[in-house]
């Protein structure tokens, strides 16, 4: 597999030349209005070395690009800064959030992309710009922008399916069958916690980025940026509602198993005391004492039937009426 995905040269939001070597990449970047962006997919240390010296990288973000499993972040190095993103997918048959890593190196003539994982192909980001020149014409920044938008548009679909998820499971919450989904609701707050490490992550970088306090210029796609932003934000908002609910639910569910219980042993209870009433009879019965007046009567033990099965029934009547039954 190539490490080095694509290497090209823009001047005007077009492309100069597809067939670049690194090289001739770094001496055409380098007149006016002119920048290189070069994409990596999984780069060793060794592997990503010639890169990190050309663009002169600092090496505390190298060590992270390559490294990888970052939180989502953006410091600034000198007169570049380093971005961490984490493009997402869902499993919506297994209820799993999986995630990728694209890193972003950004100085004022280059884009140094670092992608690890399956996740977040930079393909059609820069299939999008190369048709768009007059976006792509705004430099490092309008490149920066793209990956940004695409990976917030991709969080959109996850949000709607774990809404979805999460509302299946308040239904079986307080459904009439009596579900007991806890294992799931667990399942489900792990997924939505580490969705929302990944989209809380993004906003502190988006102002940043909003408020120029960078060393590229975004003053010109500052518009685009906060659209973005407002993006991030409601979807952050949107995943931290759903972990509050899930919150919500798993308590009603264990106020529900509670309750449930407490029927159970109500209704146990409850047979058990109608049974106790013909064993007293019963075992009072079952003493064979010597000096028993009923033991002469014809309808003794008949009468004493009566008397258990009323006296159950009439308990029966009343557990029932009180809802214990």
């Amino acid at each position: 597999m190539r490490v080095i995905v694509d290497c090209g040269v823009y001047r005007a939001g077009e492309r100069v030349d597809r067939d670049l070597s690194l090289d001739e990449a770094y001496e055409l970047a380098g007149g006016d209005d002119a920048f290189v962006w070069v994409g990596l997919h999984n780069p060793s240390s060794a592997e990503f070395d010639d890169v990190a010296r050309r663009f002169h990288l600092h090496e505390l973000a190298v060590e992270d690009a390559i490294k990888a499993h970052q939180r989502a972040k953006l410091e600034v190095y000198g007169r570049s800064m380093f971005v961490v993103l984490k493009p997402a997918h869902y499993d919506d048959a297994a209820e799993q959030v999986s995630f990728g890593e694209i890193m972003l190196f950004v100085g004022e003539r280059f884009v140094v992309t670092v992608r690890h994982g399956e996740l977040g192909s930079l393909g059609p980001v820069r299939t999008r710009l190369e048709g768009a020149p007059a976006l792509l014409g705004n430099g490092p920044i309008a490149v920066l922008y793209a990956v940004l938008d695409r990976v917030v548009d991709e969080y959109l679909p996850i949000v709607r399916e774990l809404d979805t998820d999460v509302q299946e499971v308040e239904e079986d919450v307080f459904s009439a069958g009596g579900a007991n989904p806890t294992e799931r609701i667990y399942r489900l707050k792990r997924q939505v916690l580490n969705f929302h490490q990944a989209t809380a992550g993004l906003i502190e970088p988006l102002e940043v980025l909003m408020r120029n306090r960078v060393p590229v210029d975004t003053e010109p796609l500052a518009e685009y940026l906060r659209d973005v932003a407002d993006h991030a934000r409601r979807i952050d908002q949107q995943v931290d509602a759903h972990r509050d609910l899930l919150t919500s639910i798993l308590h009603a569910n264990l106020a529900q198993v509670g309750i449930r219980q407490n029927e159970d042993a109500r209704r146990i209870s409850a047979w058990v005391a109608i049974a106790a009433v013909p064993t007293l009879i019963a075992g009072i019965y079952g003493m064979n004492f010597t000096h028993m007046p009923e033991l002469d009567w014809t309808w003794g033990y008949p009468l004493a039937l009566l008397l258990m099965a009323s006296i159950c029934v009439a308990l029966y009547a009343g557990f029932r009426r009180n809802g214990w039954l």
